[in-house]
């Protein structure tokens, strides 16, 4: 499902080694999201621009549709789908780091004027965040996403429960450790504590779990599917899956069967031109992390963002600055974190003015960070960034590297 969304990438890299008739079965089986691009070009002045060359961001979006086959026994077909999990994946623009930001599902949000799926249009609404995915599918996500946090949402990805499940049968399951024995009727799983590998319909059980697992909280049930993501990259990175044709195949099959993405992406090699760089990040700049968020202000069951936390994480992310995550952080995020982001300032010289802005960073200008032109391998320009960068701050969330058993 949309946990699956980096593990697909990865298997992508090795797609290049199947044969063709192969290669044309799993472009075929991706699904190319036309009706959001249209609705998304309409908007197209409203949105925000790209800042940083090379620079990706890619929206993952977890459908809870109980269409399709074998989803109707995770509930009533209600002839709508939410966002059960969205996750904006920043890929650095040097593709040495990959971030990973869950966005709650229960986050309140305001969601823009969108195109429901008989053609009608519902009115701008302050409301749940998965609400959006709901009334205008993803064009009405990524809209809604990009006025949250002001990012330009470069291409997007939407899996079902079938998917994700296919994913980790394909992989041979994905190992996860338990500090206690979970029974829950209602996740239909049932496993004993210590480590264990989970097939694919009891790997969806954990990852959509809430009160039988942890505190019971939806920011607990992100950060298990964070540790789950993490363990499910290192099993699609391992030589075994990328080097061995006869696990590679089923991977890849699996992988797009459940995809539908913007039509840039819609074919094996779309995704691949994306992703290929992605090998070379190490598992430790693969890092996952839930926005700042607390419960909401008029309702304990809701979340809203906390400020001026959540503004700096999308302002890094915006500039394709530097995110650090460590899992010993406290759970209530920081109320307060370094200003020491460059950007235009009222005193500076024209010139100094143009140049801070080029750099694609945003926050307060600071004389004491130099600019230097960056190039990519064929010595075209990406841009001015910073030859001494701010302090990055760190935010709680975990890492690829990180052994959840250890």
């Amino acid at each position: 499902m949309r946990y699956s969304a980096l593990g697909v990438a990865f298997a992508v890299l090795g797609a290049v080694g199947v044969g063709w008739a192969a290669y044309e079965k799993l472009s075929r089986n991706i699904t190319s999201d036309e009706a959001a691009a249209a609705e998304l070009a309409r908007y197209e002045k409203e949105r925000p621009t790209a800042l940083v060359r090379d620079a990706q961001n890619i929206l993952l979006i977890g459908s809870d549709s109980r269409s399709g086959d074998g989803n109707k026994k995770y509930g009533r077909d209600s002839g709508t789908e939410r966002s059960d999990t969205t996750i904006l994946l920043h890929l650095s623009a040097n593709r040495r780091s990959a971030t990973a930001v869950s966005l709650p599902r229960d986050l309140m949000v305001d969601v823009p004027s969108c195109r429901r799926p008989d053609g009608s249009r519902t009115q701008p609404m302050f409301a749940m965040f998965n609400s959006a995915f709901e009334v205008g599918g993803s064009a009405c996500t990524i809209r809604t996403v990009e006025k949250l946090t002001n990012i330009r949402v470069d291409h997007h990805v939407v899996v079902d429960f079938h998917g994700f499940k296919d994913m980790v049968d394909a992989v041979d399951g994905v190992e996860v450790c338990l500090k206690e024995a979970i029974n829950d009727k209602a996740a239909k799983l049932k496993l004993p504590a210590g480590k264990v590998v989970l097939d694919g319909e009891q790997a969806l059980g954990y990852v959509r779990a809430r009160k039988s697992i942890g505190d019971g909280s939806d920011t607990d049930r992100m950060e298990r599917q964070q540790r789950f993501l993490g363990a499910l990259v290192n099993k699609v990175q391992s030589n075994d899956v990328l080097l061995n044709p006869a696990r590679l195949y089923p991977v890849l099959d699996a992988a797009t069967s459940s995809l539908t993405t913007d039509p840039d992406l819609a074919s094996l090699r779309g995704l691949y031109d994306l992703v290929r760089g992605m090998r070379d990040i190490p598992t430790e700049r693969v890092q996952f992390l839930t926005v700042p968020r607390t419960s909401y202000a008029y309702n304990a069951n809701r979340d809203q963002l906390v400020k001026p936390a959540a503004d700096k994480l999308f302002a890094l992310l915006r500039a394709d600055g530097p995110v650090t995550v460590s899992k010993d952080l406290p759970t209530d995020p920081p109320s307060a974190l370094p200003t020491s982001l460059p950007t235009d300032h009222p005193t500076d010289s024209p010139a100094k003015r143009k140049n801070s802005y080029e750099g694609g960073h945003e926050g307060t200008y600071d004389p004491a960070f130099d600019y230097e032109e960056e190039s990519d391998d064929n010595g075209k320009s990406r841009g001015k960034r910073l030859a001494t960068p701010p302090p990055a701050p760190t935010f709680r969330g975990n890492t690829a590297a990180e052994d959840a058993c250890g």
